[in-house]
């Protein structure tokens, strides 16, 4: 093979015109590798974390060992109340919390200053009978039984690289906790890069059932963003979602699979290891790996495919029925995670002109990069503020912070408490308590601190520390939460 003179010259030129930066410069290993290109010596791998010039950056081309997280005691916990451990088609099904329960007990245990983990520990007995009525405590201590069941689960996880992840821990999206605030998914499993999940970037979703020609036109698209820098997130399904997956993978773009079902099997498909090897897939699912198809979950899965993107685009829709068709009408009209484009045009159908009339922009459809990024940055702007954060959501281990408007209702609506006739035994036990914590706390303690001088359960003394705080009696300080009586100056 014949050599070509390198011109590092005419190398810089192309690298800042490709870039739009005048200021560009090679990075370390970057310009030798062009240069064994150049002077046909053959191609060297550079083996390192790229940024790319983009509207959502994601991690470029990398190779890397891929291994399961860490997985904390309160994640533990998570999962023996809400994972159905699916390690045998022969175990018998347990009555996991459905989100509802979880949301309840994981405020009920936020409102006394414990996590989920506590309930792993020698108090979780002095926890239960103060939990709301709603919650069964004998299917809790039931759920909170499997740990061999969650140790066969853990093992078989770890083998297959899927990483895991709860609300409770600090790695859990934060495009989902914001955006579905009450409706994020207790556990996350998933394959790959996790921090694609925070890129933002296009959702394009679809039709299973679709002809060649518009298979081809949406893979177009998923190229598209490639070139532009910009994470494609779709459902992972056939037809519209894996050809928008696969024109990205297949030039060189990052993608976000959110899943319904199998996302075991899908982690193990020939078309997806590479891509996760190099850091350029996650796939995702809020469901045990091993799960079947379920119709409510795959409705579920729509939510946080819009949220975890900065647009959507309906290639296809049945009119008035089907998955994509009640995705996109519940963002236009009720959830408004992100702004929704349809495609447009007489070939686009009655359910994409449907979707236009209820609210959806019609796609302009960008035939460059830099097109598609301004779409999408332009998108952003027209979208419309969410709403706050639910308390929940600021994490198990953080305090919740007290908005404007419920600070001033708060205030309001608190009241001294006035003595009125005889005092009953378990108020003089109150006021005992109050003058005893009132001493110890002339110098900030925290709940475990405390229990241990009153010698009594830190769910009791949670229960004491949460009335007192109420009455005005102590302070509550935080990061890290602890208790000090208030001073008076």
């Amino acid at each position: 093979m014949t050599s070509t003179p390198y011109n590092p010259t005419r190398a810089l030129e192309l690298l800042r015109a490709g870039t739009q930066n005048p200021a560009a410069s090679f990075r370390e290993g970057q310009e030798e590798a062009i240069r064994h290109i150049v002077e046909g010596r053959g191609r060297l791998f550079v083996m390192e974390k790229t940024k790319r010039r983009s509207f959502s950056h994601g991690p470029g081309l990398h190779r890397k060992q891929l291994k399961m997280n860490a997985i904390s005691d309160n994640t533990k916990a998570i999962l023996l109340l809400t994972a159905p451990l699916i390690v045998s088609k022969k175990a018998e099904p347990a009555k996991i919390l459905t989100l509802k329960e979880y949301n309840l007990l994981a405020k009920s245990l936020r409102d006394i200053d414990l996590q989920p983990c506590d309930l792993l520990g020698a108090e979780a007995a002095t926890i239960f009978p103060i939990l709301p009525p709603a919650l069964d405590r004998a299917n809790l201590e039931s759920l909170l039984q499997r740990g061999f069941l969650l140790g066969q689960a853990l093992a078989e996880w770890q083998r297959r690289s899927l990483w895991v992840a709860s609300r409770a821990d600090p790695t859990y999206p934060k495009r989902l906790k914001t955006k579905l605030r009450e409706q994020s998914p207790p556990i996350l499993y998933g394959y790959g890069e996790p921090s694609l999940l925070e890129t933002g970037g296009l959702a394009v979703v679809g039709s299973r059932n679709v002809s060649d020609p518009l298979k081809t036109y949406t893979e177009s698209i998923g190229a598209l963003a490639a070139e532009a820098g910009i994470t494609i997130v779709s459902g992972a399904a056939r037809g519209i979602d894996s050809s928008a997956m696969g024109g990205a993978l297949e030039n060189g773009g990052c993608v976000v699979g959110v899943m319904a079902d199998s996302l075991g099997r899908a982690a193990l498909a020939k078309s997806n290891r590479e891509a996760i090897q190099e850091g350029r897939l996650a796939l995702i699912s809020a469901y045990d790996p091993a799960a079947g198809f379920n119709v409510g979950h795959a409705m579920q899965r729509n939510k946080a495919i819009y949220a975890l993107a900065h647009a959507g685009l309906v290639v296809s829709s049945d009119f008035n029925k089907g998955g994509t068709w009640t995705g996109a009408i519940e963002q236009l009209e009720k959830l408004r995670y992100a702004p929704v484009f349809v495609r447009n045009g007489e070939e686009a159908g009655k359910g994409a002109a449907a979707l236009i009339q209820r609210g959806g922009k019609p796609w302009p459809e960008p035939q460059t990069a830099e097109a598609l990024v301004t779409t999408l940055q332009n998108a952003a702007l027209d979208n419309p503020k969410q709403a706050k954060q639910a308390e929940l959501f600021l994490g198990v281990n953080e305090t919740p912070q007290t908005y404007a408007g419920e600070a001033e209702k708060a205030g309001s609506e608190k009241q001294e408490k006035v003595e009125t006739g005889s005092r009953t035994p378990a108020e003089r036990l109150m006021q005992a308590v109050a003058e005893i914590l009132r001493e110890l706390l002339a110098e900030p303690k925290d709940a475990d601190e405390i229990a241990g001088l009153l010698q009594v359960s830190k769910a009791q003394t949670t229960t004491w520390l949460k009335q007192l705080v109420e009455d005005g009696q102590i302070e509550k300080l935080t990061k890290p939460v602890r208790y000090k009586t208030p001073s008076h100056e």
